[in-house]
């Protein structure tokens, strides 16, 4: 390697670094969004170490400490079965944790290629996968979303019945991907017409007409190019959707279509508990507020990211 090849190298990396600290720099000046950081990190962190912070299972019962209240033992009391409550608790963020990124990567694995091809080509390619967003979009996102889930889980747990998997329907898994596939067939659209929307303000510009100019590919022109020039607002979103993503699961599993029992969701332990909320609120209180409270963090961490990435905001 030239002296002149090793210089350019360290400038494109120190150019990487400084960038990286532009952004910590803009976005440690919004206090909200750094607690909603906090917030987050706390979340996976605490569902990769779950089985060590958790002082129980998050299946195990106690039939002698039914119903118990707080206490040394119970730090957060006991549900009607005996399970101890912070350890559903904790064990719920892994389910959180575990929805929100698989359905994350979901809805970009599709709204990602679908909303460059549609921006970048127009024409017919364009309008089918538009008016297949279109037809998503007409209906109320939230309730289709329970429609979904409400229609397939029978199917799916027939299914695998039918071919002698009985043990793998009775664990639970089947919630898991039935949430999964409900959210990621509703999620995807939003992302693809966001995606669609930066790359038809971007592909006349001319740094693109450039790559054209010199003979570059169409796939190397919206994947090396376009897209990563559209990712901060895709971010931004990302940031944004996973908080609804985990509100959905917890909505679900209220609802009785999503994670049931033995699962630990802090949306199923409110339905589990609501029953007591007059004489044992905190069953109900504490994984609402729990709940909220990470909403709240990835909507603020969102809003921190968008001002932290949009100059004009400066």
């Amino acid at each position: 390697m030239t002296l002149g090849q090793q210089t350019s190298l360290d400038e494109v990396k120190t150019k990487g670094r400084s960038q990286w600290g532009e952004l910590w720099r803009r976005l440690r000046r919004n206090r909200s969004a750094v607690v909603g950081l906090i917030i987050a990190a706390l979340l996976y962190i605490t569902a990769i170490f779950a089985p060590w912070l958790a002082p129980y299972g998050y299946d195990e019962q106690n039939l002698d400490a039914v119903e118990q209240p707080p206490s040394r033992t119970f730090l957060l009391g006991t549900d009607e079965v005996g399970r101890d409550l912070l350890s559903r608790i904790i064990w719920g963020t892994r389910s959180a944790a575990f929805v929100s990124i698989t359905v994350t990567l979901v809805n970009l694995a599709l709204g990602v290629p679908l909303g460059t091809l549609a921006g970048y080509f127009h024409g017919w390619v364009d309008t089918l996968i538009m008016r297949l967003a279109d037809i998503l979009f007409a209906f109320p996102g939230l309730l289709f979303v329970f429609f979904i889930a409400a229609t397939i889980k029978p199917s799916i747990l027939a299914w695998v019945r039918t071919i002698g998997l009985v043990d793998l329907a009775r664990s639970g898994y089947v919630d898991y991907l039935v949430v999964i596939v409900a959210l990621g067939l509703v999620g995807w659209p939003g992302l693809a017409r966001l995606v669609r929307g930066q790359i038809l303000s971007l592909k006349e510009q001319e740094f693109i007409v450039g790559a054209r100019a010199i003979g570059a590919s169409t796939w190397r022109i919206m994947f090396r190019h376009l897209l990563p020039n559209a990712l901060p607002p895709l971010i931004v979103a990302i940031s944004m959707g996973i908080g609804g993503i985990i509100l959905s699961e917890s909505t679900l599993s209220l609802l009785g279509i999503g994670l049931q029992p033995p699962n630990a969701s802090w949306g199923a332990m409110i339905y589990s508990n609501y029953r007591y909320w007059r004489t044992r609120p905190h069953l109900v209180i504490v994984p609402g507020l729990v709940l909220a409270a990470v909403v709240f963090a990835f909507n603020f961490l969102g809003d921190g990211l968008n001002e932290a990435l949009n100059p004009h905001l400066d």
